[in-house]
């Protein structure tokens, strides 16, 4: 069966990624690249409405490098999508401009919507061979926090402004965190939960799949890894009430306690108490649901099949 290789790129509020993959007609996915680089492109977006300076070249730079990489793996085809931070800034046209500079491809920004949808591709491909539907999916980045819930295909999304960087920049300014900035931070994550149970159907989640950096590091905490392990991150199946007890550690660790830990990227060392905290929420709260329909969730699944994953694979 003939593929064409393909590169995906993800720019979001926090990080900007990069997958090489070739695909086949049958969406079967073959990784050669994956590489993440931390440039905090929505610095400040929540508060100013506009991408930082020093945020565009951060990710300007990345973008090049990314650029040369996909031409000496001979991609065929590349397309790069961007999500929260460009949706709410004024002058994206900069970087639209850079990007199409460097890349020779346009920027798309795309809803949250379609990118609840290619998350829910891209996480659930590898996923639903070993665990039951309905599975709600949760991609936690840095602006927002997309929640899709489906089977085979999607049944209903929705894309909350809620994020690391920005529950960080609103509430989370102490070190640690106080009791009171953690307290409007979970009043303001629970008041978008509220919101989105209207439009997704929380309680019918049979398997509760979490995606992106935050995810990923609360679990590499929960398993209590020395340093950063993809294989062993990757399908982890952990009790809720392991991943809870994790999340409020990393909530209430001084920065020199979070910079201390080798499993933890540099760039998610100011924000991942944000992310915790949302990820802690949510489990809360469709756990809570879930009971409320006479299931149980006692389990929670991460994944690093992503909306990159999705989007190698809309190229097919």
């Amino acid at each position: 069966m003939t593929s064409s290789r393909v590169a995906a790129i993800d720019c979001g509020t926090n990080s900007i990624r990069l997958l090489v993959a070739d695909v086949d007609a049958a969406g079967n996915l073959t990784e050669l690249d994956r590489r993440m680089e931390v440039v905090r492109l929505g610095q400040g977006v929540d508060r100013t409405g506009e991408l930082a300076p020093e945020a565009l070249e951060r990710t300007l730079a990345a973008t090049r490098e990314y650029a040369a990489a996909i031409e000496a793996a001979g991609a065929e085809r590349v397309r790069f999508v961007a999500t929260s931070a460009t949706r709410d800034a004024r002058n994206r046209d900069a970087f639209f401009d850079g990007v199409r500079g460097a890349l020779g491809v346009g920027v798309e920004v795309i809803s949250g919507h379609e990118e609840a949808q290619l998350s829910f591709r891209g996480a659930t491909g590898v996923v639903a061979g070993a665990h039951a539907g309905p599975f709600l999916v949760v991609d936690l980045g840095g602006g927002s926090t997309e929640l899709v819930l489906g089977t085979d295909t999607v049944d209903a999304s929705v894309s909350m402004d809620v994020g690391s960087v920005r529950m960080t920049e609103r509430h989370l300014h102490s070190d640690p965190p106080s009791a009171t900035e953690i307290e409007a931070a979970r009043a303001d994550v629970r008041a978008h939960l509220d919101d989105a149970a209207r439009v997704v159907p929380l309680g019918k989640t049979a398997t509760l799949v979490g995606l992106a950096g935050s995810i990923t590091t609360v679990t590499a905490h929960a398993l209590g890894l020395a340093e950063y392990r993809h294989d062993r991150v990757n399908q982890a199946e952990l009790p809720v009430s392991t991943v809870l007890a994790s999340c409020a550690a990393l909530i209430a660790a001084p920065r020199a306690e979070r910079t201390a830990m080798g499993f933890l990227h540099p760039g998610r060392v100011d924000v991942i108490a944000a992310g915790a905290l949302v990820w802690s929420e949510v489990i809360t709260r469709v756990a809570a649901d879930v009971e409320a329909e006479g299931g149980s969730l006692t389990h929670v699944v991460t994944s690093e099949h992503d909306i990159l994953d999705g989007i190698a694979l809309s190229m097919a």
